[in-house]
């Protein structure tokens, strides 16, 4: 018999608060490496101005009510406490939708595209087209996370996630959303558990990087090839210590705010259609907002797992995933795969959408664009 969900408020005690903002004005920054800022990882002088920020002028509180005014809950599920948020949609007949974050993001990702989901009516929508949401934080990632707890592979979120939404919540079929790891999530769910899903519409594509294109590339695939080879030259190196030694990593970005602040706004610079300043695309609050969880529940080395499993293990998504699938693509996605690569892995490819303007958060960046995409996709699936 599953476990009873119970209702949910986010508190942090005001001493952990007081303790972050004593540890930010003890930060002990480094010097500048010369030559142009960021260039060598995330600069020195935009630091100067984010540390004092976040002691001084960012409102946890204020952050902590607008998550805290969805309906959240936890329930125990595969040996955790599983924390999500469930916002019923407002329509005739909202179709369950499961929408996942991924790394170095939270459910606060969500915060403003879940009311354009579940109450499209509001922003000049059809009501027909509203969604009931269940956003969870990913196991072992923010409020799905207490120290000691199991480490989870993204088959073991898939199975989780999917025993969370079939067994815990009742639903025999549902939609998945997701980037990231969200989005490889998704794939997952797609492959091993097909029957449960309606259909999946991603914002990133599951696919293994040395997946061949046979014969003379397109212009497109040699775009995508040469796009591919910079990532891997000069991207991925928090990849391979998050996946070969995650618990050294943990020791500095648990204990140092500053550390981990640099160390997650670095990728919000990299991966946004910022155009190199990051609150172009994303407020400050929100970032700060998103990093201020990692923080407070401590989750930052666990949320490292997935990494070490991947590395480990065989990749999660096989060919085959036949389910209806909907590809977002945004233009400043980190990979971006040409549609002739991702059909060898997606087999139904029902939904690929060029979108304008956007990058990998595109749930903050994008919501709007984000959401109609998503109902279009799931329009004729319902």
């Amino acid at each position: 018999m599953p476990a009873t969900p119970q209702p949910f408020s986010l508190h942090v005690p005001d001493e952990a608060i007081a303790d972050l903002r004593a540890r930010l004005a003890l930060t002990r920054f480094p010097d500048q490496a010369p030559d142009t800022p960021w260039a060598y990882g995330t600069d020195l002088g935009y630091m100067r101005e984010l540390v004092p920020y976040w002691r001084d002028q960012f409102d946890w509180r204020a952050q902590e009510a607008a998550l805290n005014a969805f309906p959240q809950f936890k329930v125990p599920l595969h040996d955790i406490d599983v924390h999500y948020l469930h916002v019923p949609g407002k329509g005739p007949n909202p179709t369950p939708l499961l929408l996942m974050h991924g790394w170095p993001g939270s459910v606060y990702e969500f915060i403003d595209i879940i009311p354009r989901l579940t109450d499209p009516a509001r922003f000049g929508g059809d009501p027909a087209d509203a969604f009931t949401v269940i956003a969870p934080s990913l196991p072992g990632f923010g409020l799905s996370f207490r120290p000691g707890q199991k480490r989870f592979s993204i088959e073991q979120m898939a199975d989780c996630l999917a025993d969370l939404m079939t067994k815990v919540l009742g639903f025999e079929r549902y939609g998945a959303q997701g980037g990231d790891y969200g989005a490889i999530i998704a794939s997952r769910l797609g492959y091993s558990h097909p029957a449960s899903l309606i259909g999946i519409h991603i914002n990133l594509l599951a696919v293994r990087r040395d997946r061949a294109i046979e014969g003379n590339p397109t212009p497109e695939e040699s775009a995508y090839l040469n796009n591919l080879a910079a990532w891997l030259k000069d991207e991925t190196g928090y990849q391979w210590i998050q996946g070969t030694r995650p618990q050294t990593l943990a020791y500095g970005v648990t204990d140092s705010p500053a550390g981990l602040a640099a160390w997650i706004a670095e990728k919000f610079r990299a991966w946004s259609d910022c155009d190199g300043v990051i609150e172009n695309a994303i407020s400050r609050d929100r970032m700060l907002a998103n990093i201020a969880l990692y923080w407070f529940t401590g989750a930052i080395g666990s949320s490292f797992w997935p990494y070490y499993a991947r590395m480990h293990g065989p990749w999660p998504i096989p060919d085959g995933v036949g389910v209806p699938t909907g590809y977002a693509a945004f233009p400043k996605e980190i990979i971006r795969p040409t549609r002739s690569v991702a059909a060898k892995t997606y087999t139904d490819i029902r939904r690929w959408t060029a979108m304008a303007k956007g990058g990998h958060f595109a749930a903050m960046e994008q919501p709007e664009a984000l959401a109609a995409d998503v109902q279009a996709f799931f329009r004729d699936l319902r």
